[in-house]
C-alpha cells in the first residue's frame, strides 16, 4: 500500500483541538485528478460542510492542469466527500449540538486515489494556542539539552 503526501493542513493543529480523525474520498473530474498529482493544491481557507445528508469540502484550492484546454475544472469548486452515511450523521451531529467543527488535516494518494484527512475538532482560544507553543518550545530545548 503506497501513500504519497500531497498537502498538509499545518495550520489545523495551531487553532483546533483535534479529536476524531476519518479519511474520505473526493469526488473529482479528470483534470482536477491529474493536478492533485502534480502536487497543485491549497487548503489556506477550506472547512467541511454538511448539506442534504452529504458533505462537501468548500474553499480547497485546485490548480488548473496544464494541458486541460476547454475542460479544465473551477478552482475553488465544491467537491463532494465520499464517506459512510453514519460518519457523515455523526460529524453532522457533534457539529450542530457541542460546537464542533470539521477540518481537512492532509489531502494524499492510497493506490492512486485522492483520500483526504478529515477532523473532528474544536476551536482553541489564544491561551491555549499561547500554551501549546510554550509546551513545544520546552519540548524543543529538553531535546537540544540532551543532545550535548
Amino acid at each position: 500500500m503506497s501513500v504519497k503526501e500531497i498537502a498538509i493542513n499545518r495550520k489545523a493543529s495551531h487553532d483546533y483541538f483535534i479529536e476524531d480523525r476519518y479519511e474520505a474520498g473526493l469526488s473529482l473530474k479528470g483534470t482536477e485528478i491529474k493536478s492533485i498529482r502534480k502536487g497543485k493544491v491549497q487548503f489556506k481557507d477550506a472547512y467541511i460542510s454538511f448539506s442534504n445528508g452529504e458533505a462537501y469540502i468548500k474553499g480547497m484550492h485546485i490548480a488548473l492542469y496544464a494541458q486541460g484546454n476547454r475542460f479544465n475544472h473551477d478552482e475553488e469548486r465544491d467537491r463532494k466527500l465520499l464517506l459512510h452515511k453514519s460518519e457523515i450523521l455523526k460529524l453532522y451531529s457533534k457539529c450542530k449540538t457541542q460546537g464542533y467543527t470539521v477540518v481537512p488535516l492532509r489531502l494524499y494518494l492510497k493506490n492512486g486515489l485522492a483520500k483526504l484527512e478529515i477532523a473532528l475538532a474544536k476551536g482553541k482560544t489564544l491561551y491555549d494556542k499561547r500554551e501549546s507553543d510554550k509546551v513545544k518550545t520546552m519540548k524543543r530545548e529538553i531535546e537540544k539539552a540532551m543532545r550535548y
